[in-house]
């Protein structure tokens, strides 16, 4: 029996056979040569059968194949926007968050911010530049400030004015409200220092209550404040 089921045994024909002459021969080749041509159509009918059932059975490699390949690109692509996210939080730019009144009215509190932390890489801070920094008495804090004057600079404070180098600071970006009315004795700002303060005079904790900041906790400048939406604004 064959691959297909079906028996492929021949019948023998009695007045086929004759011992006693050469008649066999013949009658043998008459036998054996139709059984070969039932049984070749047969073998050559199952290969196609065999292929029609077997490729359904095949279909769904391909399309488990293009799963993964969706799946490896998707996880390469959320790998590749983490590294690049770090790199931007590590050497290009932060998002934070105000805390407080300080910078007030310049600045709220929760005013969402991006902060330039590439800017003083490849540059110095300058007076009347927003800056993010960290907390000298304390480095795990980050306080905003606005840098007030640099190294080698001659601070002076009078009744709430302040003078550089004897020169009064024009900041009439302070409303009178948020002035105060204050003394600071003449300061020399140490090299690699800053002085620092926050645009609401009366109610900010700056460099007239615990000193100058070193260049390297100035972490960045305050470029955008992105929310609220509507207070959007980009700093020089």
């Amino acid at each position: 029996m064959d691959e297909t089921g079906v028996s492929q045994s021949v019948p023998l024909e009695a007045s086929a056979f004759d011992a006693t002459s050469d008649a066999y021969a013949p009658a043998e080749a008459a036998l054996t040569e139709p059984a070969a041509a039932i049984v070749s159509p047969a073998e050559t009918a199952s290969e196609p059968m065999a292929a029609a059932i077997a490729e359904p059975a095949a279909e769904p490699a391909p399309v488990l194949q293009k799963i993964g390949q969706e799946i490896v690109t998707t996880v390469q692509t959320l790998l590749s926007a983490a590294v690049y996210a770090t790199l931007i939080v590590t050497f290009v730019a932060q998002v934070a968050r105000v805390d407080g009144m300080s910078m007030a009215p310049t600045l709220e509190d929760h005013d969402r911010l991006i902060v330039n932390k590439l800017v003083y890489e490849i540059g110095d801070p300058r007076p009347g530049d927003i800056v993010m920094l960290y907390y000298p008495p304390n480095p795990e804090k980050m306080f905003v400030k606005r840098v007030i004057a640099k190294e080698g600079d001659r601070v002076q404070i009078v009744e709430g004015r302040i003078y550089i180098n004897d020169l009064p600071v024009h900041d009439d970006y302070i409303p009178a409200d948020f002035r105060s009315h204050d003394d600071m004795p003449l300061t020399v700002v140490n090299q690699g220092y800053y002085f620092v303060m926050g645009d609401n005079r009366n109610n900010s904790s700056d460099s007239r209550l615990w000193g100058q900041v070193p260049k390297k906790y100035i972490v960045g400048k305050v470029k955008f404040r992105w929310w609220p939406l509507q207070d959007a604004t980009i700093f020089n």
